[in-house]
């Protein structure tokens, strides 16, 4: 009877394993083999210590992992600009819950006066503010790089210092990367919440997609640079937050940290339109404006090979893709098209990160198109 028993289950079992997806398709078998050979090759080139690499699917979730040489997928890294699309994202999903509107005047949340009274948030988040961006040497946003002090402190010294109003231009004429516009989104969201800038990355992010190791410092002036550029990977940090001190001064445009796995629950919440698993954690409508070309209804343009911006994302206007690149050659990337995202992550520099990227960018996307 026993045997009976699980010949039936057995005979039950298997037509539902053949329907795979449920739709009488088995799930693709990608060979990635040419992907990760790449990476070798490339880390051995350049002779780098280790990288980490991971794709998802739409549909398939996590469908690459690994990491190579002397790291592994535990490996914390510090993402810099990579953490770009992070705020982006905090920011529209008070947007949804209506805490904040991201296209009225930042003055109306802040109380920081009549201090440019046009500036909204959307326009911190796409580099379109006209405040100063990227520049590590201007005195008035040096804030932004010290972990003393407080978020909202910073912020209110960078919008409201009048020393700067020469180097300031109306909002919505041009693209300026980065600076201290960043500070002044951060604080924004925390004003309109309530909450401190850890707490909204624990509420949005940590708990709703099941995070272990994400987290916001101020690592800039805690860590030695590895050479005279400032913007190499610091030495220190050792995949470590530990090692930084604790902040009330995270910095917004470039302080993230995470690995490899954590960033790719993130790529897939977007590639899934703000879900993780069956938690909400931003809109539809507010992923798709953070990827549609925002810079584009001025007339504005990068200047880089990828002449788009939304909000946190690089927008490639060749194409469906999304980026948000790091200093330290983490390489975020989304192709709607395909419906696939990745991300590489180094501790190098952006232009070692952007050679990887484009090495294996396109041998990834045939290993997709291949299994379909």
């Amino acid at each position: 009877m026993r045997v009976r028993t699980v010949a039936l289950l057995v005979a039950a079992i298997l037509p539902l394993a053949a329907c795979g997806d449920g739709g009488g398709n088995p799930p693709p078998s990608y060979d990635f083999s040419a992907f990760e050979s790449e990476i070798e090759s490339f880390l051995a080139e350049e002779d780098l210590s280790g990288a980490g690499a991971v794709l998802v699917d739409r549909e398939q979730g996590v469908i690459y992992q690994r990491s190579f040489g002397a790291f592994s997928d535990d490996r914390i890294y510090l993402l810099a600009s990579s953490s770009k699309m992070l705020v982006a994202g905090v920011l529209m999903r008070l947007d949804d819950d209506g805490l904040l509107d991201v296209n009225a005047p930042v003055a109306d949340v802040t109380g920081w006066g009549a201090a440019h009274p046009d500036i909204t948030p959307a326009q911190l988040v796409s580099n379109s503010s006209g405040l100063v961006g990227l520049d590590p040497t201007f005195a008035p946003y040096i804030c932004q790089y010290v972990y003393t002090g407080t978020l909202d402190e910073c912020a209110e010294t960078i919008f409201t210092t009048p020393g700067d109003d020469a180097r300031v231009i109306p909002p919505d004429t041009q693209f300026r990367y980065g600076g201290g516009q960043w500070q002044v989104a951060g604080a924004v969201a925390e004003i309109a919440s309530g909450k401190s800038w850890d707490d909204l990355i624990r509420e949005i992010y940590v708990e709703p997609c099941g995070l272990e190791t994400l987290g916001f410092n101020n690592h800039f002036v805690q860590l030695r640079q590895s050479s005279s550029n400032p913007f190499d990977y610091p030495i220190g940090f050792d995949s470590n937050p530990a090692n930084l001190k604790p902040t009330l001064n995270p910095n917004m445009e470039g302080g993230a940290y995470a690995n490899i796995g954590d960033y790719a629950k993130l790529l897939l919440m977007h590639l899934r339109g703000g879900l993780c698993d069956d938690n909400r954690v931003v809109s539809e409508a507010a992923v798709r404006r953070m990827h549609e070309d925002r810079i584009a209804s001025y007339g504005g343009s990068t200047g880089s090979l990828f002449q788009g911006y939304g909000l946190g994302w690089w927008v490639d206007r060749d194409s469906s893709r999304t980026y948000d690149p790091g200093a330290y050659g983490a390489f975020p990337w989304i192709d709607e098209d395909r419906g696939y995202a990745g991300f590489i992550a180094l501790e190098s520099s952006a232009n070692v990160g952007a050679q990887l990227f484009a090495r294996v960018e396109p041998l990834a996307a045939a290993a997709i198109d291949a299994a379909r």
